[in-house]
């Protein structure tokens, strides 16, 4: 299996991005092809000792999509981008999957235009897997889509299904929408007209749930429109990170209580880790038909490990060709929705 990472996306450079990729190289016994300024990408290699790992091969690629810049221009101004490289090497089957921390927008829009659409799915979504008291929970779409129709969000409960089964192993995962309450007759339009679409789906729906459901783990799969995804996630990374500060902050504050954090200690690393983002490294783009998988912007060299991790499993798992089913069982129930 071969990886095609962008080794300049992120925040950080492209150091961790490399460092972390040739880890899950080593760990999991398949090959990264790092795109990007080739002189920069072999300096690092040379930096990590790697040069002489078969493992590793660089793709140049001419520039880089700017973190901040909008998506669509961007790639219209920069063709030959390195995350457009990327999205061209899985295209013509040079890659099985392509993994990139830069500018999600064009991560997302070069997949899109090198890779299209899987046949029955009229959007792709970020799906993001979150840790709860239950295990994790699959949330989308965290950002791919702004603005919803609800039978958007039908075929995002029907990826997700197939994803949490096939990739996290969750046997017949339960399905929620995201809402104000747990009352059908609350929310939004979009909430509203998405319910009968669910209760007719064939998928193991369990009705609205709502923001505290999903730390809970009451669902493993909760569906929303990406705007009210994206801010769900950001206040749900926001907030386990402030969580960790104020304990840490009140421990100091006394004396007594260092004495049972140091007992404590080992079950708090735990608790960090399993909130830590970076565990899972990335979000795969259900819906396109290839294996794209968008890491966050602050992604560290762990982070980059378990992303390439993620997009190994995604390829394995032959998830896409099970979604492309699932969405022919879909539209079969719901000929007429599909014909908006």
């Amino acid at each position: 299996m071969r990886i095609a990472v962008d080794a300049h996306g992120g925040d950080f450079g492209l150091e961790p991005n490399i460092e972390g990729a040739a880890k899950a190289a080593r760990d999991f016994g398949l090959e990264v092809v790092f795109v990007g300024d080739a002189d920069r990408i072999n300096a690092a290699v040379q930096k990590f000792g790697l040069a002489s790992d078969r493992r590793l091969s660089v793709m140049p690629a001419a520039c880089v999509a700017g973190m901040g810049a909008e998506p669509v221009q961007e790639l219209k101004d920069k063709p030959d981008c390195s995350v457009m490289v990327c999205a061209d090497l899985v295209k013509r089957g040079k890659a099985d999957a392509l993994v990139s921390a830069g500018n999600s927008g064009a991560t997302m829009v070069a997949a899109f235009l090198k890779l299209g659409r899987i046949k029955g799915i009229p959007r792709p979504a970020i799906a993001v897997p979150l840790p709860t008291a239950a295990g994790v929970c699959l949330l989308l779409d965290a950002g791919a889509n702004v603005e919803c129709k609800p039978l958007h969000l039908l075929h995002f409960a029907a990826m997700g299904s197939v994803y949490a089964r096939e990739v996290l192993g969750l046997e017949n995962p339960s399905v929620g929408v995201l809402s104000v309450g747990e009352e059908e007759s609350k929310g939004n339009a979009l909430v509203k007209e998405t319910i009968p679409l669910l209760k007719q789906s064939g998928l193991n729906y369990k009705g609205p749930v709502e923001g505290r459901d999903i730390p809970a783990g009451t669902v493993d799969v909760v569906v929303c429109d990406g705007f009210t995804g994206n801010i769900a996630l950001k206040l749900y990374e926001g907030a386990g990170k402030a969580v960790v500060q104020i304990i840490r902050q009140e421990v100091e504050k006394r004396p007594l209580a260092k004495l049972g954090m140091l007992l404590a200690l080992p079950a708090f690393r735990a608790v960090k880790s399993i909130i830590n983002p970076d565990r899972y490294g990335g979000a795969p783009l259900l819906g396109v038909d290839g294996v794209a998988v968008i890491s966050h912007g602050r992604s560290n060299s762990e982070a980059m490990h378990n992303a390439v991790r993620c997009a190994r499993h995604t390829v394995k798992s032959g998830v896409n060709a099970k979604i492309r089913a699932e969405a022919a069982r879909i539209g079969e129930i719901f000929k007429s929705q599909t014909q908006q």
